[in-house]
């Protein structure tokens, strides 16, 4: 099995290289408006490929993988979100003629931000999911543990891996599904078992470091913020107050769902919710 479930045949892979010396690994599929999906920590685009296929019929969708993450190939780090905001920018010219619609999960999440923030004239519209102006509290002692466990050179052991990782991103009633379970469990042991741990701790690290709650005060796109209400690593009210500070943000809470419930346990209903957002979008359809 693979990390995560495959595009369609009718996905299309392009290499992409930035003047910031970044090979990205991009993915597109489907006609229509074109929707950015920037992918989460220790994820690659494959991780929207449920939503490629929900969403292609309508949208141009199109996806990339991030630095540290897949087969792109990026400058050593450190890495800041104003970097990564710099890639998403530069994949909006190569692909999207200079304007899309962007939405990212998690660490996607950030980038949204930090790319309608640094660049408002290419996002018509973003959409953080599970996201954060500012990381703090639980997730941010959680977060940092893991950096820390990473430095000190501590591996969790392979059968540690999923029962681990699987609580913070499904909700209980998901988990209790068997089917979904073996999905779950044979996946993010895969997928946590082959990371660079260097990879997850500047990933993660760019996370901790960033804060853009005084900058989202005067971001003049808007921002049409999802958050999931069993979500432990980003809870709604850490969401809720991305849309809150900025001037033309909305919240829109899914219940029932976790972190990462947009792959595999709810895909349907994450996309009933974008599709709803994006029909605020009116564009010439793309070809």
């Amino acid at each position: 099995m693979s990390v995560f479930p495959g595009f369609g045949p009718d996905a299309e892979t392009h290499e992409l290289t930035t003047g910031d010396g970044v090979t990205m690994r991009v993915v597109v599929q489907g006609h229509g408006p074109d929707v950015v999906f920037i992918p989460g920590g220790d994820a690659t685009a494959d991780a929207y490929s449920q939503q490629f296929d929900r969403l292609s019929d309508s949208y141009r969708c199109i996806s990339y993988d991030p630095r540290g993450a897949g087969a792109t190939v990026s400058p050593p780090p450190p890495w800041t979100m104003a970097d990564y905001g710099r890639d998403c920018a530069a994949m909006i010219d190569a692909f999207c003629g200079g304007s899309a619609v962007v939405s990212g999960l998690s660490l996607g999440g950030l980038v949204t931000q930090a790319t309608a923030i640094a660049f408002p004239e290419r996002v018509r519209m973003a959409i953080p999911m599970g996201t954060a102006a500012y990381i703090d509290g639980f997730t941010r002692d959680w977060m940092q543990a893991e950096i820390d466990l990473r430095r000190e050179g501590i591996a969790l052991p392979e059968y540690f891996l999923a029962p681990h990782y699987a609580v913070y991103a499904f909700p209980a009633k998901a988990l209790a599904d068997p089917t979904l379970w073996a999905q779950v469990k044979e996946s993010y042991t895969a997928r946590f078992r082959d990371r660079d741990p260097k990879d997850t701790i500047e990933q993660w690290q760019a996370c901790l470091d960033f804060d853009c709650r005084e900058a989202l005060k005067t971001c003049p796109v808007p921002f049409r913020v999802i958050g999931f209400s069993e979500d432990v690593q980003t809870p709604p009210a850490m969401c809720r107050q991305v849309a809150d500070l900025a001037p033309d943000g909305r919240f829109h809470e899914l219940a029932g769902l976790g972190h990462v419930s947009i792959v595999r346990h709810a895909p349907d209903a994450v996309a009933v919710v974008l599709r709803e957002i994006l029909a605020e979008i009116s564009a010439p359809t793309r070809v």
